[in-house]
């Protein structure tokens, strides 16, 4: 890695750790992903999937496991207070959530957790370590100088992780472009990302006798309009697309949608119909980091260059179209 590329990669890290700070200083407030995204200056729609790329963890889930290491903290600290109390200190919606949360993620109840001895309580603290950011080796028990604290992480470790993190055996290739503007027919699927192809059957049986496949130039491409990490599955919308004339009529449930031009990162890639995840995990992991670039709020796309049946392989040939805008 050249310094340039560490430089650029220290500032994904620098905004995904100034996130991790406001976590820990504001966990028992009321904050929503947006929020957080706010505090790292990157895209809302893409936020997601860049702090889970970088850190191996889900925003929600590290929220969800600062605020349980706060309560464990409250608890030890706070014997007397009571345990609603101190689920709603730590940030929980409400006691039920929290017993549930605590107990999943520590192996006993609250209560039970008062009454276990100190080593008790650190060994367990310590079994849930290694869930991507957090207690850098420390309990809970004597995470702060008041008891009271989360346990801090410690500066570098993030950059380490991402260190870590590069070891996808996919190989790919990227180039920042300027694409044009284009106008598309689609049909839309409402549902796990993964169940499009049925999408792409509708707009075939539309497509084919028109004979819109064999224009000159032609792409078959699918835009994704929701975060998988943020939205329910059954909610996700993505849609099937070929790309048309302006114009073009259309009919049934099949319409037209124009996606912006203006400047992408293009991967190729070759893979297997299940890798398509681990593909965007590589371009927003490992690529953009280091790459000078972020991505922006326009649509997100995947044009499909070759289908299995014409692969030797039997892989996809896909380009990965991220808009960007400089970092």
């Amino acid at each position: 890695m050249t310094p340039r590329e560490e430089q650029l990669r220290r500032e994904y890290v620098g905004r995904i750790e100034r996130v991790a700070d406001y976590v820990y200083a504001h966990c028992g407030e009321d904050f929503g992903i947006d929020d957080l995204a706010d505090v790292a200056a990157f895209s809302r729609f893409h936020f997601h999937r860049i702090f889970a790329s970088v850190t191996g963890e889900t925003v929600s889930d590290f929220v969800k496991r600062i605020r349980l290491q706060r309560a464990a903290s409250l608890l030890s600290a706070r014997p007397a207070d009571p345990v609603t109390e101190i689920a709603l200190a730590a940030g929980f919606s409400s006691p039920s959530v929290f017993a549930r949360a605590f107990k999943e993620h520590f192996g006993v109840t609250a209560s039970e957790w008062r009454r276990l001895g100190s080593e008790e309580r650190c060994a367990r603290a310590r079994s849930t370590e290694g869930q991507g950011l957090g207690t850098d080796g420390q309990s809970e028990s004597t995470s702060g100088q008041d008891g009271t604290g989360p346990a801090p992480y410690s500066p570098g470790m993030l950059f380490a992780e991402m260190r870590r993190k590069e070891m996808s055996k996919l190989k790919f290739a990227v180039e920042v472009k300027d694409l044009p503007e284009m106008t598309v027919a689609y049909a839309r699927h409402i549902g796990p990302y993964n169940q499009i192809p049925e999408a792409f059957e509708r707009l075939g049986r539309w497509a084919r006798p028109r004979g819109l496949y064999a224009v000159p130039g032609s792409l078959s491409l699918a835009v994704y309009h929701d975060d998988p990490d943020n939205t329910a599955e059954s909610k996700l919308r993505s849609s099937a697309c070929v790309t048309v004339a302006p114009g073009t009529e259309v009919s049934g449930d099949i319409n037209l949608m124009t996606i912006p031009g203006g400047k992408y990162a293009v991967a190729r890639f070759e893979i297997r119909p299940d890798q398509f995840g681990e593909a965007w995990n590589a371009l927003m992991g490992e690529w953009f980091p280091s790459s000078g670039w972020q991505p922006d709020d326009r649509m997100c796309f995947e044009v499909y260059i070759q289908d299995p049946e014409d692969n030797p392989e039997g892989h996809f040939v896909i380009d990965i179209c991220e808009p960007v805008r400089p970092l």
